[in-house]
């Protein structure tokens, strides 16, 4: 298959069948009232495995020959993809290897190996476990199942779009992370061929925005690097045929931010009560921040993977409650004398601050003797809450920094 048709995509709905879950699509009042749209979730992250990446991962396995399979197949993912194929492939009785960059994530590289792919770790990012799986590939003669640029897979993610548009047919935009660009390539060819008139939105993080800068040099360019908390989407190249696909039928393209992807992850888990991992909260990123700005049109957000290490996770939560102004760190210097952290601590506290924790330091090299250096961890409620308490301490004569 060299080109990807409407046919292509319903047919790929039909083999999964059975296989996938299919998801829900959920208005959510919060995010409708902070963004001024009417939005809806597309829940991917309750798919199979975790993640989109089932889908087409699935769809290719259906179309080998069974010379192929017995082949094997090798892949190679930052996780997601790496998920899909060990499940396919197990399901098929089918041996797989996963290339995965050695950042992916723990829970990622545990879960494909209790899917039943043997593991083999190469590289920071997935460019460079793509370059040692076709090596790999080259020496065993296993089928390579690429993870986006494969027409089988993209089909395969397109079912994503007919299912919005079978459950919402007069949405007026899809919100839609990239990466390599399958997944906005397989909907933006579904829901264009359903509905000519409906907006396609990609997200990508402003660390790792390959697929724009290569839409806006007119040729596939390959970032000099890709380090994101969107793991899943942090890719240096896309693939010549979602290139072709995501030019032609994609109407626009914003970036995010570290900070903005991470109080997005926050928001989902706090006030929607969903996990998202980074690539997946993308979409609300770029609601939350104004980045797409469509009032009172009917806007659905792909969250397109939910598999976040616990470790990670906590980390985002610090990053994204810093960003919204409720825990950040402050640091004053006071008179060494007894009674002077007490008076601190109970202007803090009187302010409606709680103390997560305090570190009084009177030997580091830039406090001077007889004073001390202190620096707090502090919850507060908001960022105007936050500059509050600045303002205050500062108006009772503490010099006052912020980490």
């Amino acid at each position: 298959m060299s080109k990807i048709s409407l046919e292509d995509i319903k047919a790929a709905r039909q083999c999964l069948k059975g296989v996938i879950h299919r998801t829900d699509l959920v208005p959510n009042t919060t995010l409708s009232e902070i963004s001024g749209s009417d939005v809806y979730l597309k829940l991917e992250n309750l798919q199979k495995t975790g993640s989109f990446k089932i889908r087409g991962a699935f769809n290719k396995m259906c179309h080998l020959s069974e010379t192929e399979k017995r082949a094997g197949v090798i892949a190679s993912s930052a996780g997601n993809h790496a998920q899909g194929v060990a499940l396919a492939a197990s399901t098929y009785g089918i041996k797989s290897t996963i290339v995965m960059p050695t950042s992916a994530p723990l829970a990622k590289i545990t879960a494909t190996r209790n899917y039943g792919a043997e593991v083999v770790l190469h590289g920071n990012v997935y460019d460079d476990a793509y370059a040692k799986a076709m090596e790999i590939q080259r020496e065993t003669g296993a089928t390579f199942v690429h993870p986006f640029n494969d027409p089988y897979v993209i089909a395969g993610q397109g079912a994503i779009g007919l299912e919005i548009l079978d459950d919402l047919p007069d949405a007026d935009a899809i919100i839609v992370p990239i990466g390599g660009g399958g997944i906005i390539a397989g909907i933006a060819l579904a829901a264009k061929a359903v509905n000519p008139s409906i907006k396609v939105i990609g997200v990508e993080p402003c660390n790792a925005a390959s697929m724009r800068e290569s839409i806006k040099s007119r040729q596939v360019v390959t970032l000099a690097n890709a380090a994101t908390i969107a793991d899943g989407i942090a890719v240096k190249t896309p693939g010549q045929l979602t290139y072709d696909i995501v030019k032609e039928f994609v109407d626009d393209f914003v970036v995010v931010d570290e900070g903005e992807i991470a109080n997005a992850i926050l928001v989902l888990l706090e006030r929607c009560k969903l996990i998202a991992e980074g690539a997946g909260a993308t979409p609300v990123a770029a609601l939350l921040n104004g980045k797409v700005n469509l009032p009172g049109q009917k806007v659905v957000a792909v969250i397109s993977g939910g598999n976040i290490d616990v470790n990670m996770l906590s980390r985002i939560v610090d990053k994204g409650l810093a960003k919204a102004g409720r825990k950040t760190e402050l640091t004053t210097i006071i008179p060494d004398k007894p009674g002077q952290l007490q008076r601190l601590l109970k202007t803090v506290s009187d302010l409606s601050a709680n103390v997560v924790e305090v570190h009084h330091n009177r030997i580091r090299s830039e406090v001077e003797l007889g004073q001390a250096r202190v620096d707090l961890v502090l919850e507060t409620q908001d960022m105007d809450h936050l500059h509050n308490i600045i303002s205050e301490l500062v108006r009772k004569g503490y010099r006052i920094s912020r980490s």
